[in-house]
């Protein structure tokens, strides 16, 4: 009986140890997550102390940190190669499990941290060819020799700081994914580029479109889904005259059915991926002086998507935000120029269906012969697991990203390949330093021409008055509407063969309304001669912040603060009044009652205690689902629905269209019948979802916003925060996408400068900056920014510097 007991007790014992020391499931090594001395008790407020010198092995000179009350570091270094390097020692200190684990989702490698059930996350990854792009990115760089040196510089300061990490210092997310950071490569920053590229361009509608043209028909998609919108207000004004000699495609490709599209579900970033900014001459300002603002609209995480620096040199002083694992000052300002950033949401992708030969997919008919596609072996490592092979066909029209279903009449498989300009290599790390060291309009428009992709709408600011803005990118020469549907990649007829040059690109310089903008829409007229997309965002917020700015003068910084904070709804004011007058409402009880009359009170305003506004909200969304639904259910998927704009266009001019009848009641509905019943159904849903009539229906409870983390671990995100704004608003907030860096910038004699994020500077959850910002962001505050001219601090009790050291 003894022996049975020490036998007992010792294979307890092995169970115990292998529960402390080894992963169950998701659950880490609890021995390790819990040990005092290296677990997650050491990820605490102790690691934000900062030393007055440390001893870092890479430099070149003597580096000095100045610390803001934020923890902001303001870098001043000698040399270009030491600021890189502090850059990415400082931001690796303070962001390290973020970068990598975000150049894991790029590169398609999550299986290799989780496990099987992110393979076919990474197969996709790897098949859009986001790895591929950035290595052909990074050959391409790397021949720049101040490309590889700014790239290199970071990547050792990066390494330096991994290598004075221990068990106990290493960021939390490690410790409870068990696994530990691998050497940080040039390449992973391209991939962190190429995965914003995704972000912000690998929204694309072709094969929706495709499949809506076939079904419903060529009428019906030029009628609902326009390149210009109504009321588009757009982003170099209408009437400008463009006075170049415009290149023509030499051909347009006529309309192509594909075979397979049906069996696809088109997976994109979110659709709202956007941004606000703009610009004003001293003509309008208080001061005398230009003024720009922005505020980048994104899917918001914690660790924040930014991280604040100053980065100064002998012959550069510039100030903003960097993207965590990349170099440089992406949206910022420094003495002479600001700039602010939005997507420019024209089109960088188009779809090709490939004709294969056989199963093996290693030849494509291309201009009525076989040509041989490249083929790529992928290897994906699984934790716990197999390594899984993926082998997928590169054709001259991209990678084979989907596989058909179904054969062609002749047998033969097809697939869809994407062609797709981040592709292609480029050098936007170029640009952003060029941006950074700019002094005037002509040199940080001169320097956009290395920025290909991701395509943005750069507005800038200069000091010497200056303002204008660019519709910047690489873009495809296109016939019209050649970029809406997916082609054929049998022939020349759709497939890329020149680009718009970039001195042809829309732009505007100090136009007489004293003020340019952007907020996603389209950036020209009709009689701009090239054809760049058609799937921009509705009129509403650009239209807004033009009413504004043409409405103010004397602009000062607590005017632009209002204006990134405007919840008004202009949508809501086009059409509410109209909807209010459908309504027929018989014997309405006491609590319908006061819906309808918060609904006429409502001032078009959303605001975080506005009830009104949730409800019209709701209900805009019943009536564009009781108009489409039944017309764009497609192979068992809605597909892609027309613009807010063309559907409230639709209402306001047509009393009866076959598309207002639902066609599963007997009765023909009629446009008074939708908006009726949509507006029973929301009363019916919300009250279902949130109770009684109350403060629950309030925006900023029954919608509010969510800051996750970017695992998603419940306690480490911050939800519920009582917000308001929306789609189509200038404040843009939603429930977990909205402005993920708000900045004002006054350019001066000296710049002067405000801005916050919904975050903090840290990444690691046990300290106080991980989210310090979040109830002033909520609230619409911003932080007063310190842009140093020296690394002397004087008696500023707020700032604390650090001396980084070389100790070889």
């Amino acid at each position: 009986m003894r022996l049975i007991k020490t036998i007992l007790a010792f294979l307890l014992l092995l169970l115990l140890f292998n529960l402390l020391n080894n992963s169950q499931g998701s659950i880490p090594p609890l021995g390790k997550f819990l040990n005092p001395f290296a677990g997650f008790w050491q990820n605490g407020e102790k690691l934000d102390q900062l030393n007055e010198v440390l001893d870092v092995n890479g430099l070149r000179d003597e580096v000095k940190v100045v610390w803001d009350e934020r923890q902001v570091p303001h870098v001043f270094a000698e040399n270009t190669y030491d600021i890189y390097f502090a850059q990415g020692f400082l931001t690796a200190r303070h962001r390290l499990w973020q970068m990598e684990f975000q150049t894991h989702v790029a590169a398609g490698r999550v299986s290799e941290i989780i496990g099987a059930k992110a393979l076919e996350f990474d197969k996709m990854q790897r098949r859009r060819g986001l790895l591929m792009a950035a290595e052909t990115a990074i050959q391409h760089m790397d021949k720049d020799s101040e490309t590889h040196l700014i790239l290199q510089a970071y990547a050792n300061g990066v390494n330096t700081w991994i290598e004075t990490l221990t068990p106990a210092t290493l960021p939390l997310e490690y410790k409870l994914l068990n696994y530990k950071p691998e050497v940080w490569s040039t390449l992973k920053t391209a991939l962190l580029l190429k995965f914003m590229a995704w972000d912000l361009t690998g929204r694309n509608s072709e094969m929706d479109m495709s499949i809506i043209q076939a079904t419903l028909g060529e009428e019906f998609v030029q009628t609902f889904y326009p390149e210009d919108t109504p009321l588009t207000d757009p982003v170099v004004p209408a009437g400008k005259p463009w006075r170049f000699e415009a290149m023509t495609p030499d051909s347009i490709p006529p309309f192509f059915e594909p075979q397979f599209v049906r069996d696809l579900k088109n997976g994109e970033p979110d659709p709202d991926n956007g941004s606000n900014n703009w610009a004003v001459s001293g003509s309008k300002t208080a001061s005398g002086y230009p003024m720009l603002a922005n505020d980048p609209h994104l899917g918001l995480k914690l660790p924040s998507i930014w991280y604040e620096i100053q980065l100064s040199t002998p012959d550069m002083n510039v100030y903003g935000v960097s993207l965590p694992g990349a170099p440089a000052v992406i949206i910022g300002f420094n003495q002479d120029i600001a700039w602010g950033m939005t997507n420019a949401a024209s089109d960088a992708m188009d779809w090709f269906e490939i004709e294969f030969k056989d199963d093996s997919y290693t030849e494509y008919l291309y201009r009525d012969e076989w040509v041989k596609a490249d083929l790529r072996i992928e290897e994906i490592f699984i934790r716990d697991g197999e390594t899984e092979l993926d082998t997928f066909a590169v054709t001259r029209f991209g990678p084979l990203v989907y596989f058909g279903e179904n054969r062609l009449e002749n047998g033969h498989p097809t697939g869809l390949a994407m062609r797709w300009v981040p592709h292609d290599p480029s050098n936007e790390m170029i640009a952003i330093r060029k941006m950074n060291l700019a002094t005037d309009k002509e040199s940080f428009f001169t320097a956009l021409e290395d920025f290909d992709s991701p395509g943005q709408n750069f507005a800038m600011a200069a000091r010497d008055g200056d303002i204008g803005i660019r519709h910047n990118g690489k873009y495809p020469l296109r016939g019209q509407d050649q970029g809406k549907f997916v082609r054929a990649g049998r022939d020349t007829l759709g497939e890329w063969q020149d680009w718009i040059p970039y001195d042809q690109l829309p732009t505007i310089s100090n136009p007489w309304s004293g003020y340019v903008s952007s907020a996603n829409q389209n950036p020209t007229g009709k009689n701009y001669p090239y054809y760049l997309g058609w799937d921009y965002d509705d009129y509403e917020r650009g239209s807004r912040i033009n009413d504004r700015l043409g409405q103010l003068n004397k602009i000062k910084f607590e005017d632009m603060q209002d204006m990134h904070m405007d919840n008004f709804n202009k949508q809501a004011q086009l059409m509410l009044p109209f909807l209010l007058n459908q309504l027929k409402v018989e014997a309405p009880s006491s609590e319908m009652e006061a819906i309808i009359n918060d609904l006429q009170a409502w001032s078009y305003v959303s605001d975080p205690d506005e009830k009104a506004a949730w409800v019209y909200k709701q209900w805009w969304l019943h009536i564009e689902k009781a108009i489409w639904d039944d017309e764009l259910t497609i192979f068992g998927e809605v597909r892609k629905i027309p613009a807010r704009s063309v559907t409230a266009r639709l209402l306001l001019k047509e009393l009866k269209l076959p598309y207002y009848d639902d066609i599963h009641t007997p009765e023909q509905e009629g446009r008074s019948e939708i908006i009726n019943l949509a507006f029973q159904q929301t009363i019916k849903d919300l009250g279902a979802e949130l109770g009684p009539y109350g403060d629950a229906w309030e925006l900023g409870r029954a919608r509010g916003t969510d800051i996750n983390h970017l695992l998603s671990v419940k306690g480490l995100g911050r939800t519920n925060l009582y917000t308001g704004g929306g789609s189509g608003i200038i404040n843009a907030t939603k429930k977990t996408h909205g402005p993920s860096w708000r900045m004002l910038v006054e350019l001066g004699k000296q710049p002067i400068a405000r801005g916050i994020f919904p975050g903090g500077q840290s990444g690691n959850p046990g300290s106080k900056y991980y989210d310090n910002a979040v109830n002033d962001w909520v609230a619409g505050k911003y932080y007063d920014i310190h842009f140093l001219s020296s690394a002397e601090t004087g008696n500023n009790s707020n700032l604390s510097l650090t001396h980084l050291r070389n100790y070889q």
